[in-house]
């Protein structure tokens, strides 16, 4: 069984407090990604389940095993690591069995699973080549098949594609992706990235100064953001965040900045104070041009992608972000009306940013 639980776990370097009461359950067969800034304590939470650091205090436990103080080789885990420590005098074939040979597993076995790992990350044509042979792509695929031929409960990965160039990124993602689909083994894969959070992970964990965030689907992570960070965090370009305060006109509660007021959707924010300040946020790819009774915004920077612009524009004051649809008639000090969707506003306490 491959599934992972964390209690009240902690870490400690001195008078470091890197890692904060973590308490995460992962069921078996999940794909699970811990993202968040450098820094964060998700590396370290994951080196915490390999064995690799010491548990300052808590418990992890793995399928029904307490293995918060075995060794390494003790846990059944597999870990790939963001650089790809083949041994370089040795063949593909022998840096894939190199731990199964040291385990003492049967040479029929060790041929049984290289051959079986090697044909399923397509590689079976590498297996009597020297990793200088190889390209980045595939260093990264034998290092996938050295923690697969173990057969493992449960794999780990820390930032295995920071190594690589864009594009190849891209396939990889793609590649780990399929391979969990096909053995349907745990994975806990670690990331900065939060593109790779979204499109790998059946949950993503988001962290923020060794402190869990939010734990949810990508999808309900994107839509119901916990807070300000995690709504910064996830999306690309970043959320908007707006500054300005509850006020009341004619009986109809409204989100006031100095440069325009909107009507707060009905059922939202029943219960905030008027007068009290909030954080308006928008994601970009919400927001919209539209005609002469939207909210004026001078057009400061133009970026064409292809399919869509993104415009950097200026309310009042106020640097938003617009992703809309291709418009090649957006130019450089263009004023334009911007339409807010009532439905797509989140908000946020001003002070301690946690959503409202």
């Amino acid at each position: 069984m491959g599934q992972v639980v964390l209690r009240n776990v902690d870490k400690h370097y001195g008078g470091f407090h890197a890692v904060k009461s973590v308490n995460l359950s992962f069921e078996d067969g999940e794909f699970i990604v811990l993202v968040g800034p450098s820094g964060c304590g998700k590396s370290t939470t994951l080196r915490m389940i390999a064995g690799l650091e010491e548990v300052t205090s808590g418990e992890i436990t793995i399928g029904d095993r307490d293995v918060t103080h075995l060794e390494p080789r003790g846990r059944d885990v597999a870990m790939v690591f963001q650089n790809y420590a083949l041994y370089p005098h040795k063949t593909i074939y022998k840096n894939l069995s190199f731990g199964l040979t040291m385990a003492k597993v049967p040479a029929a076995e060790i041929d049984r699973r290289v051959r079986w790992a090697a044909g399923m990350l397509g590689i079976e044509a590498l297996l009597d080549r020297k990793p200088k042979q190889l390209s980045g792509g595939q260093m990264q695929r034998v290092a996938l098949g050295r923690a697969m031929v173990r057969e493992p409960s449960v794999f780990l990965l820390d930032e295995p594609l920071s190594n690589l160039d864009a594009k190849l990124r891209v396939r990889m993602r793609e590649e780990i992706a399929n391979l969990h689909r096909r053995i349907r083994t745990s994975m806990i894969y670690v990331t900065h990235d939060q593109v790779e959070a979204m499109t790998l992970g059946d949950r993503i964990v988001v962290m923020k100064d060794g402190e869990v965030q939010q734990v949810g689907a990508p999808l309900e992570v994107y839509d119901r953001p916990a807070n300000r960070f995690v709504a910064s965090f996830i999306g690309s370009p970043e959320m908007n965040f707006i500054e300005g305060e509850i006020r009341e006109d004619a009986g109809l509660r409204r989100f006031h900045h100095a440069a325009f007021s909107l009507p707060i959707p009905a059922g939202r924010l029943d219960s905030v104070a008027t007068g009290k300040p909030v954080t308006l946020g928008i994601r970009p790819e919400h927001m919209g041009f539209t005609g002469s009774d939207g909210i004026p915004a001078a057009i400061v920077l133009v970026e064409q992608m292809g399919a869509q612009t993104v415009a950097a524009i200026d309310v009042g004051g106020q640097s938003l972000r617009a992703v809309v649809d291709r418009d090649d008639t957006i130019r450089i000090d263009d004023t334009r009306h911007i339409d807010i969707p009532p439905e797509k506003m989140h908000f946020f306490d001003a002070a301690g940013g946690q959503a409202l």
